[in-house]
Parts: C-alpha cells; structure tokens; sequence
C-alpha cells in the first residue's frame, strides 16, 4: 500500500462500516481490473540486496525513488521527511516500498487486461532504463533466494516498525513474510452483495490453484528450502487471527456484515495523527471505536481513515475492501504479471464463468479447503483437491478462464482478445510443471548449485 488515508469523518456506528463496504458495489459497466506486482532489487556486480540509503555514491532505494519522482511527475510520499513513495494523479497507480525494499506498482483500476498490461510493461522499462545506469537490476520471485533475514535491508517506514515489534508476539514467519517475499495481486470489482459472495467464496476456494500455477519460491538462504510456493507457506505461520483461511467466508450468509464482525475484532496495528503513527496493537477496532486509546492518541475518536487503515492490515487470502483482492500469487517473470488479472478476470466477470468456476468448487466446504491450502505450498499440481489431482482442476479453472475471457470480447487494436495472457499458466498446466520445479532442475543440473544464476537468468 503506497500511502496510508487520512479521513478524519468520525464513524459513530457499526452501520457506517457496513456501508463503507457496500459502496464498493458497481454495475458490470463499471468493473475495472487493478494488478499489483512486487521484484526485489538487487546490485548486479555481486547480487547483494539494495538498502534504503547506500554509501560511496551508489544506488540506492532512495536514489530510485527520487529518479522515478523526476521521471514521472508523481507525488512523492514522505514518511518522516523520507521519500517512501510516490502516487500517481487521477487514473493513475502508486509506487511503493514493501519492508525489504521490495518495489512495488500498484496499479490504477482499468477496463481490460491490455490495458493493465501496458501499464505493467511501462513501468518496468521506466523503472529499468532508470535503475541500469544504478547499477541495480530486479527480480520477480516468491521469496528472496539468497539473502539471510539479518542480511536483508528494513525500509525506514513507521507502520513497517510497529509491524516488526508485533509480528514476533503472533507468529514464526511474520518478519519473512514482510521483507523476503514477493506477489503479484489482482483486484476486482463486485455489483452486489450477493455478487461479492459469490466471488469471495469462489475465488477463496480457488487461491491454491493460483498458489501452484505460479508457485516460484524454492529457496531460502542460497538453497533449496523443501518448498516450492515458501511464500505461501509462510502465511500459514503469520498471524492467523489476520491471515489465511478464514471460515466465516464459507457460511451461507456471508456478507459485508459478517466480514465487519470479524474485522472488528481484529486487533490493529496503528492510526495516524498529523502523519504521525501510533501503536495500537494492544487493541481491536471494535474496542478502538469504544474509546480505548483515550489518553493514548491524540484524537482518540475513531474515523474513516482509521478504517479504511485497519482493512489494508488484515490478511486473508482474498481480502475485501471496496473491491475484492486476490492474495496468493507468488511473483514472477514478466509475462505473469499479466497473467494473474487474465486468469481471475476470466473466471470471475462473466455471469457463465462464475456459474462453472462455483459448480467446479462446489463440494469444497472449509475442511477441505483447508487441507488443500495446507498441502500446496509442497505438492503444487500433485496436492489432492476434493478428491482429484489440483493439476486436473487447474486444468477444468482454465478452461472456464478461456470461455470467460473469450465471452469479454475486449480486444486490442490488433483485433486480439484477452485470451493469450494465459499462455504462461497453460504452459504450466501442459507440462505439469510449476515454475518452482524448474528452477530446482536447474539448480540441481546446470547451476551446479551456484543461487546466483537465478539473478543472471531470471532478472527482468
């Protein structure tokens, strides 16, 4: 998240955070797409992470982001007088700073998967032609391959030091999820409660097949880790009051009210007054708006932006806000950026798509769902899914994915159709093969067991 909201209108019942949700909701016209995508930065004579600030004129975070200032116009984001970020106007994305130093776009909502795409490949010529002469390189993985969490940069950001003090209190993986992992993510529009249910229950029972289609982080610490989606495996271990699979979702009448309830028992992590950040993880939302921090915080009322805050800091794997985020997509290579919206894009926004996607999950309750999400991170094609190979049901999602796409009809200038940014995840479906296993058989054949090739190989 580029920027933290400032919203100061007080919120006085459970009823506004219930129409907060609500007015997400859009007609079908209106349905855009949002793509997410993290790298990590790295130096390229000796591959060694990129710091916030570096020493003897080197490149840097901070250097980078001021050169992406100055390229683009976009307004940067200070956090304590330090550059952190910068926001696009109107119709435009956001960049930002994941805790490691990851740099991420967050991408303006659009019509069509084309669209997000040239965004997506814009960003990343700019940020390369900016970067080389820095000499800094990215890379698109799940997790990083080679850096030691204590060899890994912290980025000088205030919610991210309050993150750090709390992460160890609720969960093991905490710290490596905030600065060694990488995704990409989707975001999607709903037109209806109802709508949101169908997509939210759908899409959560489908994240593991997103989880093994781009499962890409293999190693830990230079070597393999015994995983082929660590990054996944790390949010089983997070804070799962915040994160995973959360059951509730799986009721009949799940809605914007339940979604409320749960969030409001979630403890915080911090508000903001006059861009001055606050601890307040000794407390939930609910206990918050009942006055809780009076005396703590400055303005201890609770208000819009406090909200719109805490929902960016809850974890599930598909997160809803104002729209609908699809969490559990390792990073990687170029063409996957674009290959996420495709997939979700055409399972999700056309009415018989849904229909086939619901009917594809429809034995699915929590238990198995569950059992799926815990196997995935290991298994990848080859975990069992109600009872079938994921691989075969990753096959039957793709499917559906294509006849949505197709029945979109949202062609480009060349008369083209969203269909061929699936290409990358028919060829894993094809060969059976995540890109986790490839990288193994090549660190176990022509690497010779040398990480650093992933840097040469795999950079964008």
């Amino acid at each position: 998240m580029a920027r933290d909201t400032a919203n100061a209108t007080p919120l006085t019942s459970r009823a506004q955070l219930i129409e907060e949700l609500e007015s997400g909701c859009k007609p079908k016209d209106d349905w855009r797409v949002g793509t997410e995508h993290e790298k990590f930065c790295f130096y390229k004579d000796d591959f060694s992470p990129v710091p916030y600030e570096a020493e003897d004129g080197k490149g840097s975070i901070r250097r980078l982001l001021e050169a992406m200032q100055e390229a683009t116009g976009w307004e940067p984001i200070l956090d304590e007088g330090r550059i952190i970020g910068l926001a696009g106007g109107p119709g435009e994305g956001a960049i930002s700073l994941e805790p490691g130093g990851q740099f991420e776009l967050s991408g303006a909502p659009l019509a069509t998967i084309h669209e997000t795409c040239r965004e997506s490949n814009t960003h990343l010529e700019q940020v390369q032609r900016i970067a080389d002469p820095m000499g800094i390189g990215f890379l698109g993985l799940g997790g990083s391959p080679k850096w030691t969490f204590d060899e890994t940069p912290q980025m000088p950001k205030s919610r991210y030091d309050i993150m750090r003090r709390h992460m160890p209190r609720v969960g093991n993986q905490g710290l490596d999820m905030m600065h060694r992992t990488c995704c990409i993510q989707a975001n999607l529009d709903f037109a209806s409660e109802e709508d949101m249910r169908r997509k939210m229950q759908t899409s959560t029972k489908l994240q593991a097949v997103t989880t093994a289609l781009f499962a890409n982080s293999p190693f830990t610490n230079g070597k393999p880790n015994g995983l082929l989606s660590w990054r996944s495996d790390i949010w089983r271990d997070t804070d799962n009051t915040r994160a995973g699979l959360q059951p509730f979702i799986f009721e009949d009448g799940f809605g914007f009210e339940s979604y409320v309830d749960w969030a409001l028992d979630v403890p915080m992590y911090f508000v903001t007054r006059d861009g001055h950040y606050y601890d307040c993880t000794s407390v939930t939302f609910r206990q918050f708006m009942d006055g809780a921090m009076e005396g703590t915080v400055p303005d201890a009322t609770a208000n819009e932006g406090d909200w719109t805050n805490h929902l960016s800091t809850l974890f599930p794997d598909v997160r809803l806000k104002k729209f609908l985020e699809m969490r559990l997509a390792d990073s990687g290579p170029w063409r996957r950026i674009c290959a996420l919206p495709a997939f979700w894009v055409g399972l999700l926004y056309d009415e018989q798509a849904l229909s086939d996607a619901e009917e594809l999950v429809r034995g699915w309750d929590f238990e198995a769902t569950h059992a799926l999400r815990e196997a995935v991170p290991t298994e990848g094609f080859k975990a069992n899914a109600g009872g079938r190979p994921l691989l075969d049901v990753a096959r039957d999602a793709m499917a559906i994915a294509e006849k949505g796409l197709a029945a979109r009809a949202k062609t480009n200038a060349q008369g083209s159709d969203e269909r061929p940014f699936l290409a990358p995840l028919q060829e894993a479906i094809t060969l059976g093969e995540t890109q986790a296993e490839r990288l193994l058989k090549q660190y176990h054949t022509n690497w010779a067991g040398e990480i650093d090739h992933i840097f040469e190989e795999y950079a964008f």
